[in-house]
């Protein structure tokens, strides 16, 4: 480069004399040239300035700005010089290598004045493209370095010797790599080897730090190859933009767009919670807190009350970007409850509602500080530089906050990053309360549907009984399925699952009257189809109440339901003649596992869900080989939004079939098998072996319509309690037998039967073909009659009427001695 001038400011007056200030000197920074403007500038006459140190005539009071000896090419910058009477002098020096055959022998310097006013100096006539290249370089704010063919640093401007922090005349001559042991340059170095080896334009963004002591920004570089006339690469050019706010507003959308696509996909609160951390770390900070009240943890509602001092805080979730987070005492933990005073930041954050943040050598934090050291030492063990606080609001009452961090060597938080975060919070805050209230109503729900499902089966000899509930998954709520096994009369035991449709508290509201009105119905011994339509005429009574009742209203309750629906089976089985009835209302089919493994789901009519109405209901009847296991389930076991209902029927068929012999392990099974990730809509399971009644344990005797028969009757039946060995309960069952077949003799029609069971309890049983059922009433003083009834339901710890096809049956129960 041979240019007289470079940089704004330079003045470009002759000096007198006609001669531009210059001077020329050796290797050893010995003036060897002295020309008449050096000689007006500097007050010093060419025979007193050569031979002496350049360092001496300048007056620059140290060292000279290069190293004449060792440094490899031209260089340029300013110098504070002193004429002289030590008049102070700044000057732009340019100096220009002059070589000889055994490389550079002198320098030659060209001083320019900078003192000068810029309005007063004239303009260059007709720079050359010498000039304008060197003022391009000089003068550019960009930050421009110049690399050689070996990859050196052959020039740099003043903006990049700035941003890099490292003076020019230390860095020309060598490879990036070895101006600092920064990472980032040992990559930088590489691009630049790249561009020389592939000539090619080479676009590189990083984020990093460029020098130690500064923050963390955001950067474009542009390396450039340098090529002479037949196309070599001879060099390489480096142009550096600051992208960091572009950077920066790109992450804040990215961001906030993460936060509305990321947070609240479920309804598990401290699912929520490490969503909203995911979200902000390490996107937009370095740690994030979530952080819940602990009273509304524990499942009290938000409110405009004053917050207790200390605030009790639970830590849902922390995330940081270290591998290993720092474990120091006062850190909240994920689990864990810190307590904050309430003058604290977070205390304040909290009762005042707003959101803040803080650099730590802010003077409201370092006020703070001063009252609690602990907290300092806090700060300075996790390398804190900066703080954002944010409280969590819903309808306007606090209930907890988040909590972010960033460390040195990134930059503090903004006030833009501050009004991000507070959108970020607020979404967070609505769906964290949304997850909280869920699960609240979910723990409300599922407490309400296990305290309806029964606690402990009864006992009973007739089946067997394992059973499973697998209440939905977060994503559904709690459903309405239920189960349960009603002892009836006559040894007999009924069997019943039901599916409420929806999810919730009402769900299992509705499931706990269905099971109520089922039990309620099971008393009364009714046939499986006349139970179930009994039942949907309750459940269309309800939708008809529940419609009326939203109609009244101004607006309807958030937790009503439109219309209810169910579905259930409801199946009898009598292990004296080992036959089972059932029908079904849209449900799913039961399965029959027989005695040699083999499995049969029973053909039968799957009539309409509870609350059609208008449509019958049928049942079948069948005879089941003892052993065998009768399997009633709900539709969330065998289906899925992935498997149909025949695809899971043939799974469960498949289980079924190599089940084992507990029926524990029949439940473990099938469970497994078909629910291997859990239920995702509610699920109930009921396995039942059956039982057959000893024939021995069973006597029936067919009787006249002879009121003569009675006296027989009482005799064989004190010989058949003494076959058995129940001598004592002789006298009362004489009297029930008694009582009741003189009725059915007097009132009703032949056949008549009697049959005494022995199961647990004894059992008498009275059948005839009249429909008529009778009832207790209250006999009068003088009456004659009356008063039979009321013997027999003194006598017996139960009683009464069983209806079937062809008559009824009255039955009365007696406890064993």
């Amino acid at each position: 480069m041979d240019s007289d001038s470079t940089f704004q400011g330079t003045s470009y007056d002759p000096v007198p004399g006609g001669s531009m200030a210059s001077a020329t000197v050796d290797v050893h920074g010995t003036v060897v040239a002295w020309s008449l403007g050096a000689q007006w500038l500097f007050g010093y006459l060419p025979s007193e300035a050569v031979g002496r140190p350049i360092t001496e005539v300048f007056g620059l009071g140290g060292p000279a700005p290069i190293d004449f000896a060792s440094y490899p090419a031209a260089w340029v910058g300013e110098v504070n010089a002193h004429a002289r009477d030590g008049t102070p002098l700044p000057l732009q020096l340019y100096a220009h290598p002059l070589h000889g055959p055994q490389g550079i022998v002198h320098w030659y310097l060209t001083i320019l004045d900078r003192s000068a006013s810029q309005e007063n100096q004239p303009p260059v006539e007709d720079p050359d493209l010498a000039h304008l290249r060197e003022w391009t370089l000089a003068q550019s704010p960009l930050p421009v370095a110049i690399f050689n063919h070996k990859g050196q640093l052959a020039e740099m401007n003043d903006s990049m010797a700035r941003l890099s922090g490292i003076p020019v005349q230390e860095a020309l001559g060598k490879r990036l790599r070895e101006l600092t042991p920064l990472p980032i340059f040992t990559e930088f170095d590489d691009l630049v080897a790249r561009t020389l080896r592939e000539g090619k334009l080479i676009r590189h963004e990083v984020r990093s730090q460029l020098r130690e002591d500064s923050p963390e920004r955001a950067w474009t570089l542009f390396f450039a190859p340098l090529k002479d006339p037949a196309g070599h690469n001879r060099g390489a050019a480096c142009t550096v933009f600051d992208t960091s706010e572009q950077y920066w507003a790109r992450r804040r959308l990215a961001v906030l767009n993460d936060a509305s696509m990321r947070i609240g996909t479920t309804l598990d609160m401290t699912r929520t919670a490490e969503e909203t951390a995911e979200v902000l770390v390490p996107q937009f900070a370095d740690s994030a807190f979530v952080l819940l009240l602990e009273s509304v943890f524990k499942g009290a509602e938000p409110t405009f009350a004053p917050l207790h001092d200390p605030v009790s805080l639970r830590c849902l979730v922390r995330r940081s970007t270290l591998r290993e987070p720092l474990h120091i005492e006062g850190i909240p933990e994920p689990g864990k409850v810190a307590r904050f005073p309430l003058n604290s930041p977070l205390g304040r954050c909290l009762s005042e509602q707003r959101s803040v943040r803080f650099r730590v050598d802010s003077a409201e934090l370092e006020e703070w500080l001063e009252r609690y050291p602990a907290y300092r030492e806090i700060i300075q063990a996790a390398g804190v530089r900066s703080f954002m606080m944010l409280p969590l609001l819903v309808g306007g009452r606090p209930f907890g906050l988040i909590l972010l961090t960033r460390r040195h060597g990134l930059a503090p938080f903004s006030k833009d990053d501050l009004l991000l975060a507070q959108d970020i919070a607020t979404r967070a805050a609505a769906r964290i309360d949304n997850a909280r209230r869920y699960s609240r109503e979910r723990s409300a729900a599922l407490t309400l549907q296990r305290s309806l499902l029964p606690k402990r089966l009864p006992h009973n000899s007739a089946v067997e009984v394992a059973t499973r509930y697998m209440p939905a998954g977060f994503r559904f709520g709690v459903g309405g399925d239920w189960y349960d096994v009603i002892s009836l009369s006559g040894a007999r035991v009924a069997l019943v699952v039901g599916d409420v449709t929806g999810h919730g508290l009402h769900a299992s509201a509705t499931m706990g009257q269905l099971r109520t009105a089922v039990r309620a119905l099971s008393d009364v011994d009714l046939v499986p189809e006349e139970l179930l339509t009994y039942l949907d005429d309750l459940v269309i009574r309800l939708n008809t109440e529940e419609a009326t009742y939203s109609s009244a209203e101004e607006s309807p309750r958030p937790d009503t339901m439109p219309e209810i629906g169910a579905t259930c089976l409801y199946a009898i089985y009598d292990p004296v003649s080992r036959r089972c009835s059932m029908a079904r209302a849209g449900h799913p089919p039961p399965a029959v596992v027989h005695p040699d493994g083999s499995v049969e789901f029973v053909a039968m009519p799957a009539g309409p869900p509870l609350g059609v109405g208008g449509v019958p209901f049928e049942s079948v009847e069948f005879e089941v080989s003892p052993s065998s296991l009768l399997v009633l389930y709900t539709d969330g076991l065998v289906e899925s939004r992935t498997t149909g209902m025949d695809q899971g029927l043939e799974q469960l068929r498949a289980v079924l079939s190599q089940s084992s012999s507990s029926l524990e392990g029949v439940c473990d099974s099938v469970v497994r098998t078909l629910l291997p990730a859990g239920a995702i809509d509610d699920a109930a399971l009921l396995v039942a072996r059956t039982r057959a009644l000893d024939s021995r344990k069973v006597a029936t005797w067919d009787l006249p319509a002879d009121p003569a028969v009675v006296g027989e009757v009482r005799a064989w039946t004190t010989r058949q309690l003494a076959a058995w060995g129940l001598e004592e309960l002789a006298f009362t069952t004489e009297l029930v037998v008694s009582e009741l077949v003189t009725n059915a003799i007097r009132y009703a029609s032949a056949p008549i039967q009697l049959r005494l069971i022995q199961d647990g309890t004894l059992i008498c049983e009275v059948s005839d073909a009249s429909n008529t059922a009778p009832h207790l009433r209250r006999a009068r003083t003088f009456d004659e009659g009356g008063r039979g009834l009321f013997l027999v339901a003194q006598l017996s710890r139960r009683w009464g009427t069983r209806h079937r096809t062809n008559g009824k049956t009255i039955w009365a129960e007696q406890a064993l001695p």
